[in-house]
Formats: C-alpha cells, structure tokens, sequence
C-alpha cells in the first residue's frame, strides 16, 4: 500500500489520491519557503557564501512560487495553476473593463 507521498506502481495513484491533500502540499511549500527565508547563512566565507546565497534564493523562488499556486486534483492528475504576472497586472487582468 502506498503511504502519503509516495508512488510504488501505477496501481498504487488511486490510492495515493486518497490520503493526498494538494493544498496540504501548497502549504508545505509555503512553510518551506518560509524557513529558507528566514535561515542563517552558515560561516562560510568568499565564494562559497555567495554560492550559498544564491542557492538560497533559488530555493525560496522555487518553495514560493509552488506555495503560491492553486492546486487541483482531477481524475488523478495533480495541476498547479501559479500567476507569474507581476502583482498589478495580475489584479487589473481579472476585473473587468469599465
């Protein structure tokens, strides 16, 4: 039997659509992005800081931009539906024109 999370066989999707919850993973990805957030920066120094630096903010974009999405379980397809237009646009696009 599969546990939350995982995959053994095809068999196993109707299964797995049971015990799993998409907005339970969007929040997961929010709190993740969250944690990346707001971590400390080890002590390191020179290049290898400012390549941890950057692989933490690769790592929050990514945790954001999933925990910002509108997820659908359909017939056992998972969609994330996530707006990249910048914030105004995205609020102007869904009212109508006057």
């Amino acid at each position: 039997m599969a546990q939350c999370g995982q995959i053994h066989s095809a068999r196993s999707t109707s299964t797995l659509a049971v015990v799993f919850d998409p907005d339970e993973m969007v929040a997961r990805f929010r709190q993740r992005a969250e944690a990346v957030r707001t971590r400390g920066i080890p002590p390191i120094e020179g290049p290898e800081r400012q390549r941890f630096r950057e692989q933490a903010q690769r790592d929050f974009t990514d945790y954001a931009m999933i925990g910002d999405a509108e997820a659908e379980l359909v017939d056992g397809i998972l969609t994330l539906r996530i707006d990249l237009r910048p914030k105004d646009a995205a609020d102007t696009k869904d009212t109508p024109d006057p």
